[in-house]
């Protein structure tokens, strides 16, 4: 299950990209299905959320949902959140299913599909039944309005009288209609005000009960496709050449051995050197075949100095930062009780039951990447950023994925994939071992932290001296009432690829 997590940026939330290659630019063409479409128009008073429409890479000022109810009466809900273990998928159909009379099972839910949902931040945060399920919620009550106004128009009867069972429009008189029906030919947009009326909690039959997880069935027997079960008509296995230390750089390879191995495609691009071929020991065998001479950084911390080096390499202050207050000093000094303690964070491994893993595929000038991460439209920028194309030319699919827990926010396995694909001509497939996940994912900061504290006989806090270097700024105010206070974050260059965690970045 992936839980709270937070992206904080402070926290080296954007760990550093690992490549980037040049590419021509590529052409786009994106189709959208027809039926009766539902958009949801954000009303001017409500919350912040993270899901909408994407324009121009800014953060938009309006949120979008799709509802799609096709001539056969098929319910589709359309969603950029991801299904990464906390079964979203099943939550966010009752939701639907609740506001349209229908059973959960009458609901497909399309999720992280950055060419048919709605731009959307990403799946971190808790944000998904707080922001999202009332989201769709609106749509889905919206688009239930309309069905009735469609059927009153079509039996020229008040409306008032009308109502909804099991996908049909009933009247008093027995008459009734199918969704499909009332939507069989027509295109209908309704903008509808998030204020809308919905459905009481208190009278809910669907949504908030329990139910059958959605696809269960298939995870429990594994017939659910991961990322790393997919496969490409000639698709090829591709493996990195991996440095032997952080930091490490390429003063010269040799893929001469490699490249003569039938089926093998050897690319050595810069910081770059990995291999496709024709299954994956072939290609840990190609990759053991390349020779490389390596410039390696000396005296970097070990994990018996690392706490000594991130208190002693923190960033000076920022022009213009508040300057330590001096009465917080004096207030320890005179204090009846002190207290002094450190703390230490070490770096954590997300350790997701799934690795990362990707297929990616060139066709006609669109790249398509299908991989597990919690914010496809970040990845889908990522790779254009990387190959140097628009983002348009860039599809991102997220298969329902197994855990993240704030460590696939970035797109390692959809780029290493993305690049030998292009070399290749073909589909290919990278698959993360456990030991790539442990050494080269990006980690939870590690952290050293500092408190100093005086206090009275009676127990008042007088004075309050924290420090926190490294592991992040979140939370880290004193939830009490103190005179006398400093609190300061100091940011610190990690020597590890350091991001996103669980726990909403609180340490």
């Amino acid at each position: 299950m992936s839980g709270p997590e937070r992206a904080d940026p402070a926290a080296g939330d954007t760990a550093p990209p690992l490549h980037r290659f040049d590419v021509d630019r590529r052409d786009l063409l994106k189709l959208l299905g027809g039926g009766m479409l539902f958009c949801l128009a954000r009303a001017p008073e409500a919350g912040a959320q993270e899901s909408g429409r994407a324009v121009g890479g800014e953060k938009p000022k309006e949120l979008s949902a799709w509802l799609h109810i096709d001539k056969d009466g098929k319910i589709t809900a359309f969603t950029g959140k991801v299904e990464v273990g906390q079964n979203i998928r099943t939550s966010l159909a009752q939701q639907v299913a609740e506001e349209l009379g229908v059973a959960v099972a009458s609901v497909a839910m399309v999720m992280g599909d950055t060419d048919r949902t709605p731009f959307d931040m990403g799946t971190f945060g808790s944000r998904t039944t707080r922001e999202m399920a009332p989201f769709l919620r609106a749509v889905a009550a919206s688009a239930r309005e309309g069905l009735i106004d469609a059927a009153a128009k079509l039996w020229s009867v008040d409306r008032a009288g009308l109502s909804i069972k099991n996908g049909r429009v009933v009247s008093p008189s027995g008459k009734s209609a199918s969704f499909g029906e009332l939507t069989r030919g027509e295109e209908l947009v309704a903008t509808v005000d998030e204020r809308s009326a919905l459905t009481p909690a208190t009278t809910w039959r669907i949504a908030g009960q329990t139910v059958p997880k959605i696809q269960g069935r298939d995870f429990v027997t594994g017939a659910h496709r991961y990322s790393s079960d997919l496969t490409r008509p000639g698709m090829l296995h591709g493996k990195i050449l991996r440095p032997p230390s952080f930091r490490a750089r390429i003063a010269g390879a040799d893929g001469t051995k490699a490249a003569a191995m039938p089926g093998v495609e050897v690319v050595i691009d810069g910081d770059f050197i990995g291999v496709a071929a024709p299954d994956p020991g072939t290609a840990r065998r190609a990759v053991d075949a390349i020779t490389v001479k390596w410039t390696e950084k000396p005296d970097q911390p070990s994990d018996a100095t690392i706490f000594e080096y991130l208190k002693s390499n923190a960033r000076p202050p920022e022009a213009g930062a508040a300057a330590a207050d001096p009465a917080v000093a004096q207030a320890l000094a005179t204090a009846p009780i002190r207290l002094k303690q450190t703390y230490t964070v070490a770096y954590i491994a997300h350790a997701p039951l799934e690795p990362r893993a990707a297929v990616a595929e060139w066709e006609r000038g669109k790249l398509t990447v299908w991989t597990g991460t919690q914010r496809p439209f970040a990845v889908r920028d990522q790779l254009a950023e990387t190959f140097r194309i628009p983002r348009e030319s860039v599809r991102v699919i997220v298969p329902d994925t197994g855990s993240a827990y704030g460590g696939k926010h970035q797109g390692d396995a959809a780029v290493e994939a993305a690049r030998l694909a292009k070399s290749a001509d073909k589909p290919v497939k990278v698959v993360w071992s456990r030991e790539e996940e442990f050494t080269w994912a990006y980690f939870r900061p590690a952290g050293v932290i500092e408190v100093a504290t005086g206090a009275t006989g009676d127990g008042a806090i007088t004075a309050w001296d924290f420090h926190n270097y490294n592991s992040g700024p979140a939370a880290i105010e004193t939830p009490y009432e103190v005179a006398h206070k400093t609190v300061r974050y100091h940011p610190v260059e990690s020597p590890l690829r350091q991001g996103s965690y669980r726990a909403l970045a609180a340490t």
